[in-house]
């Protein structure tokens, strides 16, 4: 663990600034990819002055082409945008389109741009499905007469898994304020994002940095659910650890839209966490064979010893 978050603040300094220096969105040059299903360009260069053509001839790309901004031309008296783009997906495949179709119907060419774009227009279904799996998979084991390990209920002895939801927490109130309420901040992120925390606006600092930490907290957590449990209920606790997560990322993106409610929801929620937490991980019992804590006497989840 002290090896990665070396790496880690290695890869933080070393990471490129964000630059708020140019207020555009795009350049000249900039890479992007269709995500629409078709759009279609006019071949002409509009002109000013000059209705435009709608007889010309129109050259149509489709979803998953790379673009690249080519030129772009503004033309005052266009009722619709102001601003044309032209854009080329090879030499011989370039056309106008106005700004406001080209904005909507395209990603930034970047893994972080595009990572965000799928989540936000998937993350609703994929959150579903894991909950329900997660939801399933318990009611099995409490209809199966069994004890699993589950978040909150049978917890483990380790703070990682109870970080983890506080950090999470605090990374979904910081993303649906940014996105509520400095939506500009957001998209110009979008189109110049970064990994490296340190230059950026205020919020988007504080974001990026909590997904830092929530990144560390997941890989320990993982790392101490694989000491502590067998495979089979290692699994089954994670599974109920991310149902968790899902329904707090849930709540407080919600949350967020009152400020006010969500603070103070926030504060009781780590209050609570935090007592249950120290409430339960007072070990009572030492292994007889490895001398690891224990919770209760059973098999020791460390080196399969039976205590009584």
């Amino acid at each position: 663990m002290r090896v990665f978050c070396l790496l880690l603040f290695a890869l933080l300094f070393s990471s490129c600034y964000y630059s708020q220096e140019d207020a555009t969105l795009y350049v000249v040059g900039d890479n992007f990819e269709l995500s629409v299903d078709s759009l279609m360009l006019q071949s002409s260069q509009p002109l000013h002055n000059m209705p435009v053509d709608t007889a010309c001839e129109q050259l149509s790309i489709h979803m998953g082409d790379p673009l690249v901004v080519a030129e772009m031309l503004v033309i005052p008296e266009d009722s619709i945008d102001s601003v044309w783009v032209k854009l080329a997906r090879d030499q011989f495949t370039m056309g106008w389109t106005h700004q406001c179709d080209f904005l909507e119907s395209v990603v930034p060419d970047d893994p972080i741009s595009q990572f965000i774009h799928l989540f936000s227009i998937r993350h609703l279904g994929i959150f579903a499905i894991v909950f329900a799996l997660s939801l399933i998979i318990l009611l099995w084991q409490v209809f199966s007469h069994r004890q699993p390990h589950v978040f909150f209920l049978r917890d483990i002895l380790s703070p990682y898994p109870t970080f983890l939801l506080i950090t999470l927490s605090a990374s979904a109130l910081l993303y649906a304020g940014i996105q509520h309420y400095v939506p500009e901040t957001w998209v110009l992120y979008y189109y110049h994002p970064t990994l490296n925390p340190f230059g950026l606006p205020l919020i988007l600092s504080l974001f990026l940095c909590s997904v830092w930490i929530l990144l560390v907290l997941a890989i320990a957590t993982v790392d101490e659910v694989r000491r502590q449990l067998p495979p089979g209920e290692g699994i089954l606790y994670l599974m109920s650890l991310l149902g968790c997560c899902i329904l707090c990322y849930l709540l407080f993106t919600l949350a967020a839209l009152s400020p006010g409610v969500s603070y103070i929801l926030y504060a009781l929620f780590i209050l609570v966490l935090l007592l249950r937490y120290f409430r339960n991980s007072r070990a009572r019992f030492l292994c007889g064979s490895c001398g690891k804590r224990l919770k209760q006497l059973g098999k020791c989840p460390y080196c399969g010893a039976e205590n009584t």
